[in-house]
């Protein structure tokens, strides 16, 4: 999975796409090995109390929440995540020509 992120990320570069990662891991040290040694190039969230998760419903892992340039969620586990990743992109460079 972390090849395909990291590929979306580079991709996606100068779109208005941002990828970002929430760990529950109970280890920090751990986190900080696995970051590193797989080269995870978006920004990740330690979420120790569980405070982020909880605020977004998230009780399995992992879990992909798809939110739109506007702040609204837009899907949950999408089964087409590049389907839909392009998709809300294409909107947020609409609504963005339209309003320039």
């Amino acid at each position: 999975m972390y090849d395909h992120e990291r590929s979306l990320v580079t991709e996606l570069s100068g779109k208005p796409f941002a990828l970002v990662g929430v760990n529950t891991d109970d280890d920090l040290d751990t986190i900080r090995k696995v970051v590193a040694e797989k080269n995870l190039i978006w920004r990740s969230f330690y979420d120790d109390g569980m405070s982020i998760s909880k605020s977004y419903g998230i009780n399995a892992f992992p879990t992909i929440i798809l939110i739109d340039d506007q702040g609204v969620i837009r899907s949950i586990n999408p089964r087409d995540l590049d389907y839909s990743i392009n998709e809300l992109i294409e909107e947020a460079e609409t609504r963005s020509a339209t309003t320039s």
